[in-house]
Parts: structure tokens; sequence; C-alpha cells
């Protein structure tokens, strides 16, 4: 019965997903013409809302674990686990009082509805791996953004989604370059647990019947760390939150 709903309920999570790209670009387009940066803002934060809750179609139950009353007058660095597309709605939508902003490979700028929008027009960190000095300019922005801002800038420290839930190796690289741009910023671990489930059988079918939790840590105070202790600290606490 499960993998037959599987098969009914993908397609309808696609048409849906892609339909709400497709109606949110345009309306993107003239909130940020029109209106500026904050009703730009607000229409990203409801289709974000919207993409989250798709997965309802697919019947993946969320659960939301979120204690921590965080200060909007400083910066805040996300740092997360990634497992797959998926993750970054709920990012938004959670943390969209600190205006979040992504490190996002230069790829999807182009030719998405919506996603290559608001890549292009949000602040988000746009990189080349294959470059190393326009990564590290683009991160260097994103740093001073948020510090000037007081935004959030939210980094996957694996550097890559992982396809089983097993926890990569953080790397430290994004994180020691925006605490540079913004010293004063607040770090919070977040952590992506279940996820990859969704995709644990490829882009078709998605598997149905899944659930997962998204779950925001206490902040860190980054100046007693420097960036590999603190990078090896988040990994830790996101990795006994996985259970791994």
């Amino acid at each position: 019965m499960k993998k037959l709903l599987s098969y009914i309920s993908t397609p309808l999570f696609y048409f849906s997903f892609i339909l709400a790209l497709v109606v949110f670009h345009p309306i993107q387009v003239i909130c940020r013409t029109l209106f500026g940066y904050k009703a730009h803002k607000v229409s990203v934060d409801i289709l974000n809302y919207i993409l989250m809750r798709l997965v309802i179609l697919i019947g993946f139950r969320i659960k939301f674990n979120n204690k921590v009353d965080l200060p909007t007058n400083r910066p805040i660095i996300v740092v997360s686990n990634h497992q797959g597309t998926y993750d970054i709605p709920p990012i938004v939508w959670m943390f969209r009082k600190h205006h979040p902003k992504f490190i996002s490979k230069i790829e999807l700028a182009k030719n998405l509805p919506s996603i290559s929008y608001n890549l292009r027009h949000s602040g988000a960190a746009l990189i080349n791996r294959k470059n190393r000095n326009q990564a590290l300019a683009e991160i260097r922005k994103l740093g001073k953004l948020i510090a000037d801002n007081n935004y959030c800038a939210c980094i996957f420290a694996e550097g890559t989604r992982s396809r089983t839930g097993k926890l990569k190796q953080f790397k430290s690289g994004g994180l020691a370059t925006l605490l540079e741009e913004a010293p004063n910023a607040l770090v919070v671990p977040f952590v992506v647990d279940g996820n990859y489930k969704i995709e644990k059988n490829g882009k078709f079918p998605l598997s149905f019947g899944e659930k997962g939790s998204y779950t925001v840590l206490d902040p860190i105070e980054p100046s007693a760390y420097t960036a590999e202790e603190l990078t090896a600290k988040i990994e830790k606490l996101i990795r006994t939150e996985l259970g791994q």
C-alpha cells in the first residue's frame, strides 16, 4: 500500500511544488519592483511556508523543536546539516524574523522559477565551487551584509547533502569567513532529521509516509572558540541530536 501511495502522491506533489514556484515568480518580481525589499521578503516567506507544508501531500509528517528566543539586534549564523532540497523552506520560515540568506552554488541562480530570482536579489552568496577566490569574496560580502543589517546567514557545513542521513564531517572555512566579517554574530546550530528519507528511493517515486524534524539548538557565543573548535563543537552537538 505504501508503494502504491508513493506512486499516486508523487506526481501531485511535484505538480503542486512547481506550480507554487511558477506562481510566486511574478509575485516576487512585482513585490520587489514596486514595493521594495520588505514586500519581496514577505512574498518569499509565504512561498517557503507553502513549500514546507506541501510535503503533507506525500504523507511527510514534520515536528518542529524550537524553544530558543533569538535576538534580532545582532547578526546570526545558522549552521545546519544538509539532507536534501526540502531542508531550505523550514529554515526560511523558522528564521524569517532574522532575514535568512544562504550560501548557494552559483548554478542555482539561473533557470529556476522563484528560486533563482530570490537568490539573485535576496543577498545570497552565490559561489563558484571551482573558483576559491570568488567563493570567499561572496561569503565575505554575505558576512558584511549580516553584520551591517543584523541579518542571518545560513550555511550547510557539510558542503553537500547527505543522501543517507549519516552526518558528514563539517568544514570550517565558510563559518570562519563569515565570522571574520561579522565577529559579533550569534551562532545557532540547526538540526535536520529525516528529510533524506523523502528521496531514499530516488526522485520518483518519493517515499510516502515518512517523518522528519527540525530542531533549533541553543546558540553559541563564538568568541571563546577558534573557527575549527566551533565547527567541531557544532558537529558534535548535531551528531548527538541525530543519535549518531
